[in-house]
């Protein structure tokens, strides 16, 4: 399969983030809001409750900012000290202000099946990671333009 490309008009300040296959082959490349802004959005593989876990990419770097879980299920909950936790309207709570570095500026990640939903959402623009790399192993991180390396 041939690298997609996601490019919204919207995206203003040039951040992008590239999906690599584990051959780091580009599967995906999004175009990232002014804000640096990006989710990863799942189901959890045991209750099938909603998380997503926020992230921004600034200067090159890659920061875990939020996290949302739809309640304490296993693997899941607040750690004392990392961010602070609150209600989420609708139900299950948010972690907030984590702004943990995320290590090498590289989210790797072994893709779930279609039950598990992964999928990349940033501003308006959406990829689905289940339906493209479903089973296989990726690397989400700040596009090369956007590291300034």
């Amino acid at each position: 399969m041939a690298a997609l490309f996601l490019l919204p008009p919207s995206a203003a300040s040039g951040a992008a983030l590239e999906i690599l296959r584990a051959d780091d082959s580009a599967l995906a490349e999004i175009a990232l809001p002014e804000d640096g802004a990006w989710c990863l959005d799942w189901r959890h593989s045991v209750t099938g409750g909603a998380v997503q876990d926020c992230f921004t990419v600034a200067e090159g770097r890659m920061t875990l900012a939020r996290s949302y879980l739809h309640d304490a299920a296993a693997g899941l909950g607040h750690i004392a000290g990392r961010g602070t936790q609150r209600s989420a309207p609708g139900g299950g709570y948010w972690i907030e202000d984590i702004d943990e570095p995320v290590p090498g500026d590289a989210l790797r990640l072994r893709v779930g099946s279609a039950r598990v939903g992964h999928r990349v959402t940033a501003g308006d623009t959406e990829f689905e990671l289940s339906r493209h790399a479903a089973g296989e192993r990726v690397t989400l991180r700040p596009a090369e333009s956007s590291r300034g390396d």
